[in-house]
C-alpha cells in the first residue's frame, strides 16, 4: 500500500523542494531571463530545466544513473561539459553587463525563443550534481520492498514540484515591476549573474567529487 511509504515520500518531496527552490545556476538563469527577455522565454527555460531533471529521474529510476556514478570517467565528462557551459553563460552575462546599456529583448521571434528551452535542458543535463541528487533521492525514497507505484509517485511528485517552483520563478520575476527594475539596474544584475555562473562553473570544473 502507498500509505505505508507516505513518511518516506514526504521526506523525499521536502528534500527535493529545498534543493530546487534554493538559489543556484538554474534558478538564477530563470530569474535573469524573466526580467530581461520576458515571461514566455523564462517559462520555456523553466520547462527545459524540468525536462532535464526528469531525464535524470528516469535514468535513476532505471538504474542508468547508478551505473554512471560507478564510472569516474562519465562523471568527469559531465562535470567538464557543465563547467564549460556555465562559464559560457558567465561570459554572456559579463558581456551584457559591460555593454553601454543592457536592454531587454522581449520582442524576440517565437522561433528563437526555443533557444531558452534548450538552454534549460542543457543546464540540467550537464550538471553531475543532478545525477547524484536523483540517485540519493531514489535511495532515500525506495526501500528494498517498495512497489513500483512508489517509484512512479516519486517521479510524478517531483515533476509537479519542479514545474511549480521553476515556472513560479519565471512568472514572478517576469512581472512589470521587476522588468522595470531590470531596465534600471541591468548592468548590475548581469554582472551578478556573471559572478554566479562563473563561480559555479569554476567550482564544478575544479571540484574533486
Amino acid at each position: 500500500m502507498l500509505g505505508e511509504h507516505v513518511q518516506h515520500l514526504l521526506v523525499v518531496f521536502a528534500a527535493y523542494f529545498v534543493v530546487i527552490a534554493s538559489p543556484g545556476p538554474s534558478t538564477m538563469a530563470i530569474m535573469g531571463v524573466a526580467m530581461k527577455q520576458g515571461r514566455e522565454s523564462a517559462v520555456l527555460l523553466a520547462l527545459g530545466v524540468v525536462t532535464g531533471s526528469l531525464f535524470w529521474a528516469v535514468c535513476a529510476a532505471t538504474g542508468v544513473a547508478t551505473m554512471l556514478t560507478a564510472y569516474a570517467e562519465a562523471i568527469f565528462f559531465i562535470k567538464l561539459a557543465g563547467g564549460l557551459y556555465l562559464l559560457y553563460l558567465a561570459w554572456k552575462s559579463a558581456r551584457s553587463a559591460m555593454s553601454p546599456r543592457a536592454v531587454g529583448m522581449k520582442s524576440m521571434e517565437p522561433a528563437r525563443k526555443v533557444i531558452f528551452y534548450r538552454r534549460g535542458v542543457l543546464l540540467h543535463l550537464s550538471n553531475p550534481k543532478a545525477v547524484l541528487g536523483w540517485v540519493a533521492i531514489m535511495a532515500l525514497g525506495l526501500g528494498h520492498d517498495a512497489p513500483s507505484h512508489v517509484l512512479i509517485t516519486i517521479v510524478a511528485g517531483c515533476a509537479v514540484l519542479g514545474l511549480t517552483v521553476n515556472v513560479g520563478y519565471a512568472l514572478l520575476f517576469s512581472t512589470d515591476v521587476l522588468g522595470r527594475a531590470y531596465q534600471k539596474f541591468s548592468q548590475w544584475i548581469e554582472g551578478a549573474l556573471a559572478v554566479v555562473f562563473g563561480y559555479a562553473g569554476f567550482r564544478l570544473l575544479f571540484s574533486r567529487s
